[in-house]
């Protein structure tokens, strides 16, 4: 098969996730080209639960599946990759493919270094919040991140699971509401984890869906 030059590959995870990726996509592609635009991707379908029982980091499981899954998308006629899954990245990084992914801590890191931005308080699992994966990487790149306080660590990390579940109340939505708040007052909200995404947040939040969703059209547009 041969490669188009401009075409998104989405690998399929969470049923409510990828959807999300896609409503995105097709809603702020419709927006710039308006009519009946929808944006143009390949999307390879999986079973999550392959892949979700070993998540965040039983990479022994997790790195053959995965692989098996990258290969399968280097044979489609696919320029670039768009991963539904902020966490899975980590194990993403330990593989090695032709194609190009809108990685989303790249993206964040530099649309921070744009807007000098050097802060964030990262919302997303409770492993994100706590491993060293996002901190080193920002370190690296002369970014300090915050972690929540413990308590604010398991309310979001429980909210973020009754987001994928669908059992989010209208109490669980303030809270969460009141924290982005609390912490946008000291440094840039930054959301990684796409359960997270699905909120809709009335204070103004770095969210690395939207800058993969963002980067996906640009590909489009300009390549």
């Amino acid at each position: 098969m041969s490669k188009n030059s401009d075409t998104l590959g989405i690998l399929g995870l969470g049923n409510r996730s990828t959807l999300f990726y896609i409503n995105a996509l097709n809603t702020t592609f419709n927006t710039i080209e308006k009519e009946y635009s929808t944006f143009p991707f390949i999307l390879y379908n999986t079973n999550f639960n392959t892949i979700n029982p070993y998540l965040p980091d039983n990479f022994e499981m997790l790195l053959p599946t995965l692989s098996e899954y990258i290969n399968h998308l280097e044979k489609l006629p696919v320029s670039h990759l768009l991963i539904p899954n902020i966490t899975l990245h980590e194990a993403i990084d330990k593989l090695e493919t032709t194609l190009p992914i809108l990685h989303p801590l790249q993206l964040s890191a530099t649309f921070l270094k744009e807007q000098h931005k050097n802060k964030v308080v990262v919302f997303g699992t409770k492993y994100t919040m706590t491993s060293t994966y996002i901190s080193n990487y920002f370190s690296s790149k002369g970014i300090l991140v915050i972690s929540p306080s413990k308590e604010d660590i398991e309310f979001i990390d429980d909210f973020r699971k009754k987001i994928y579940s669908n059992s989010e109340t209208a109490t669980d939505l303030e809270t969460y509401s009141n924290l982005v708040s609390n912490y946008n007052k000291e440094s840039t909200v930054l959301i990684a984890c796409t359960e997270l995404s699905l909120v809709k947040n009335a204070k103004p939040v770095l969210d690395m869906a939207k800058l993969q969703i963002d980067e996906a059209i640009k590909q489009f547009k300009y390549h």
